[in-house]
């Protein structure tokens, strides 16, 4: 079968890839220089074809709780944006780290302070490697070079976010974002069945079946030594993500 050669913007790949990859939800808000992403997922209307969810919401800190939900019942959910908009996600992402879950992060980077320029930058470098919010959590981080990698990647981030039970992030730059390419799409993966989600993921809010125990998703915990234990915990997988996952050139 002979590759399918696209060309496009790296924003649109992502998109594209979503849609291929089998994704199940996508929440977000416009901001430059990110919001192709948004509109090449409404101008392709996943959701008459895979049956994909692809919602604009009512602000950044929205979409993202929206992803915190979605991933709390094992489904393959992402959002996407650009660096004041971010900011404005990065308690929501600090609660999904918290409770182990995984999801998919686009940050397409822009010149801050504040709001900054429209212009690309890689302001966001330490906020993204260091852990955002109040910290004490790591994110797994994919930064291409080439709008391939922006369609690659997506596949990948879910790969080592639901490995992980981790969120992942593809941190980008305006440049990739809007620059086009020559792109090699993946090939079309349908989504997972409610059986599959259960039998992936245990620990998903499906709804109580007989013969086991609720499942609870949180990230809080008011006994500080339980808290210690779960940090200790944290940063013993934080540590093995780093000893088998990093890969560059």
């Amino acid at each position: 079968m002979a590759e399918e050669v696209k060309l496009m913007k790296g924003n649109e790949a992502i998109a594209h890839a979503a849609i291929r990859y089998g994704v199940d939800g996508y929440f977000g808000y416009p901001i430059t220089p990110q919001s192709e992403i948004l509109e090449t997922l409404m101008a392709e209307m996943p959701w008459e074809t895979t049956g994909m969810v692809v919602l604009q919401a009512e602000s950044e800190v929205a979409a993202i709780n929206m992803v915190y939900g979605g991933a709390g019942t094992g489904k393959r959910v992402m959002t996407s944006s650009s660096s004041p908009g971010v900011s404005l996600k990065q308690e929501g992402i600090s609660y999904i780290a918290g409770a182990e879950l995984p999801c998919l992060i686009v940050n397409v980077m822009r010149g801050g302070p504040g709001l900054g320029t429209i212009q690309p930058s890689q302001a966001d470098y330490f906020q993204t490697v260091k852990g955002g919010g109040h910290g004490d959590y790591r994110l797994i981080t994919l930064a291409p070079s080439s709008v391939q990698e922006m369609a690659d990647f997506v596949g990948l981030g879910f790969e080592l976010a639901f490995k992980y039970n981790n969120p992942a992030i593809i941190l980008a730059d305006g440049i990739i974002g809007q620059m086009m390419e020559k792109v090699v799409l993946p090939p079309f993966h349908t989504r997972r069945t409610e059986e599959e989600i259960i039998a992936e993921c245990p620990w998903a809010t499906q709804g109580k079946t007989a013969g086991r125990k609720p499942n609870v998703v949180t990230s809080l915990e008011l006994d500080p030594a339980k808290m210690e234990e779960n940090n200790i915990r944290f940063q013993a997988k934080y540590r093995k993500i780093e000893e088998n996952e990093v890969r560059y050139e």
